[in-house]
């Protein structure tokens, strides 16, 4: 068994990066085991983004927040497991969504086999998450439940788009906060609860992790125009292939130009001009608008964690906060 990436982000106590390094290889162990099934078929199906490694950043949230009470309790690791377990279930369904063939550097689910099976594996992980998320209690179940109807809601005003006079940058926004960020906000109020954490801290951070969690999205958005490709695990400018109008797209189009760039956004960019959108979007004024942005959100993190008890995980927030920003350039 490999073991998946995670974040490089440093953390200097070393109690803690053992703690936190312990606690990766609890999930992970248990987050295969949970996919077991005695079918074979579906245990490999089930199994497939799972080996293909990703950064367990909402794991990372859950043992992170599970420090400001006690990290060894029983529920922290299985908590972990249900939040990797529906992040990976929406990544199926996603894929078969968005018709995407590669995920992870490895073929899709629904390239590999069909739409048919990408989505049943995906309704089969959400299950399994359940089933272990019954033993966690109810005020857990809630949570989940609620969180879940975020982001399918989140899901389902980004297909439809922003309403007739909408801002689109605001309705971008807010779709990043339920489809991406309600995920990670529930990472950080799993591990505060199941650890015993107090309530007011439970809520700091579970703000301050739905805020790091649109601040990574957007650097997202950032690094597909701007990285050569390393940073961000994909292809520059497949964001523009698709026609997807990502927060420096909409700053762009927004700046109200008739420009020789606004005209390659106005639609998915065909091959042979994504190099000149590239290069016209870089030099824009909107990747320094949709950089603000990021940066707000950080703030509003930093300003959550900055009220936590001053231990060591306290720091390794404020790390990652400066690790979000860092990596969008």
């Amino acid at each position: 068994m490999s073991a998946p990436p995670v974040i490089d982000l440093p953390i200097v106590d070393e109690r803690l990066a053992q703690d936190i390094a312990s606690g990766m290889a609890a999930v992970e162990k248990l987050l295969r085991s949970s996919v077991e099934s005695e079918d074979a078929f579906v245990t490999g199906a089930s199994k497939h983004l799972i080996e293909a490694g990703g950064k367990r950043f909402r794991t990372l949230m859950v043992l992170l927040a599970a420090q400001f009470g006690d990290p060894s309790a029983p529920g922290v690791v299985p908590g972990a497991v249900v939040i990797e377990l529906t992040h990976l279930g929406s990544l199926y369904h996603d894929d078969v969504m968005d018709e995407a063939m590669v995920r992870r550097g490895s073929p899709s689910a629904n390239a590999r086999w069909d739409n048919t099976v990408a989505i049943l594996t995906g309704d089969y992980l959400l299950a399994q998450a359940s089933d272990l998320l019954a033993d966690l209690g109810p005020a857990l179940i809630r949570i989940q439940a609620q969180t879940f109807s975020r982001l399918v809601q989140g899901q389902i005003r980004e297909t439809l788009g922003p309403r007739e006079g909408a801002d689109p940058i605001a309705h971008y926004v807010s779709v990043l906060a339920d489809k991406t960020g309600s995920l990670i906000a529930a990472s950080g109020r799993f591990g505060a609860l199941l650890s015993g954490a107090p309530a007011d801290v439970e809520e700091r951070l579970s703000r301050a992790c739905e805020a790091i969690g649109v601040a990574w999205q957007l650097g997202d958005d950032l690094l597909d125009v701007a990285s050569s490709g390393d940073q961000s695990g994909k292809t520059p400018g497949t964001d523009l292939r698709e026609g997807v109008r990502t927060l420096p797209v909409l700053y762009a189009l927004a700046s109200g130009e008739s420009s020789r760039l606004t005209s390659l956004l106005s639609g998915p960019v065909a091959e042979e001009d994504v190099e000149e959108a590239l290069t016209l979007l870089r030099a824009h004024p909107a990747m320094e608008q949709a950089r603000a942005e990021l940066a707000a959100w950080i703030d509003r993190a930093r300003a959550d964690i900055t009220e936590l008890p001053d231990i060591p995980a306290k720091s390794a927030f404020l790390a990652l906060c400066d690790y979000v920003v860092e990596r969008s350039g």
